[in-house]
């Protein structure tokens, strides 16, 4: 390649404009955003029709948002399986979902778990251990992946939709597994959304006192938003003791993540002395555990750390909505539509496991 000659502007040539140059700095982001924005994009409408619609969809039935951006996602399957949107859509479903769970940890406190006291303590763990065995143990049975019956498993022992999100992360890949994931966050609403309408009659048939029921809704029912309308309904004791458990449950999301994603791990070969690693999601959820059971005791820290923990609270929310909205425009609607009554088979065992732990445990210790 010759060089430009500086004559040649003189004999009526001009010479070539240099082009503006873009700082350098602007040019990784630049590249950045064009990358992620449109799968981010997409994602994010989704999530903002799934919340315009949950209240008229919950005219006639109560189905939170998350689920609802869920289907809308797979209605729109086709359209986000452009190439334009898979860098945003994977970095929904991978990256931001991790900080999104990560900010969990701001919901919780150490000293109401604590006051559980260490025989309830160990009967929850217990039951979240039976369930997640059974689990795996039930999907072997019926011939399906025994990853998907530790996304069930985790899903029924913890809480719900958001537990089958973090311990995707940690599941190795198969071919069924986003159609599973999928499968199991309408499973787990669904599932929740029955038992919270059946728990509360069983627990009075039982007999059981308003601190074992308490202890029985928070430590069988599905998900958080479930536990509360089953625990408030029955009573104000009642609903406190529910949470105050189900957030013991949540908290130990952080071992059930590292313990499934050790168990997953394949055990032949050169992958024999594989190491699951530690997520670093979860260790910022346990931080922030720590934080907010510390900063609200400390004098003149409260009123600084309140909007802090709200705003931690709201992007948790939305970040976990957009994740869910993503991983719905990936998973394909004929996937989901292959599923059989093995999958509904494996749910309904590990929720039958899980509430007969809890419960004989219960009328034991009654």
């Amino acid at each position: 390649m010759t060089s430009a000659d500086p004559s040649d502007a003189v004999k009526g040539v001009p010479a070539a404009e240099p082009a503006p140059a873009q700082p350098a700095s602007a040019a990784p982001v630049v590249a950045v955003l064009r990358r992620y924005a449109p799968g981010l994009a997409f994602a994010a409408a989704v999530a903002l029709a799934a919340l315009a619609a949950e209240p008229l969809v919950g005219r006639a039935l109560p189905i939170p948002a998350m689920v609802i951006a869920l289907l809308i996602g797979v209605a729109f399957n086709r359209v986000a399986a452009r190439p334009l949107f898979e860098p945003g859509l994977t970095y929904s479903v991978k990256k931001l979902l991790r900080i999104a769970i990560a900010l969990l940890g701001t919901r919780i406190a150490l000293g109401d778990i604590v006051a559980l006291g260490l025989p309830v303590a160990l009967l929850i763990v217990a039951g979240m251990a039976a369930t997640i065995v059974s689990g795996v143990w039930f999907a072997r049975l019926l011939d399906l992946d025994r990853r998907y019956g530790a996304l069930a498993g985790a899903s029924t022992a913890v809480c719900g939709a958001s537990a089958a999100l973090a311990t995707a992360t940690v599941v190795p890949n198969y071919p069924s597994k986003a159609a599973d994931v999928a499968f199991t966050v309408i499973a787990a609403n669904a599932f929740s959304t029955l038992v919270m309408i059946l728990y509360p009659p069983l627990c009075a048939l039982l007999g059981l006192d308003a601190q074992a029921t308490g202890i029985m809704l928070g430590g069988t029912v599905h998900d958080m938003a479930q536990v509360v309308g089953a625990g408030y309904a029955v009573s104000e004791p009642v609903g406190n003791t529910a949470v105050i458990v189900k957030l013991f449950r949540i908290f130990l999301l952080l071992p059930v993540v590292l313990i499934v994603g050790w168990w997953l791990l394949p055990r032949d070969g050169a992958q024999v002395h594989a190491k699951v690693p530690v997520p670093v999601f979860a260790l910022v959820f346990l931080a922030l555990c720590l934080v907010n059971s510390v900063v609200p005791a400390v004098p003149g820290a409260a009123a600084l750390y309140a909007p802090v923990k709200t705003a931690f609270h709201v992007a948790s929310t939305a970040g976990l909505l957009i994740a869910i909205s993503a991983l719905g425009l990936q998973t394909s609607p004929a996937a989901i539509l292959r599923i059989g009554w093995r999958h509904v088979a494996v749910f309904v065992g590990a929720t039958l496991v899980i509430l007969a732990v809890v419960t004989g445990g219960l009328i034991v210790l009654h």
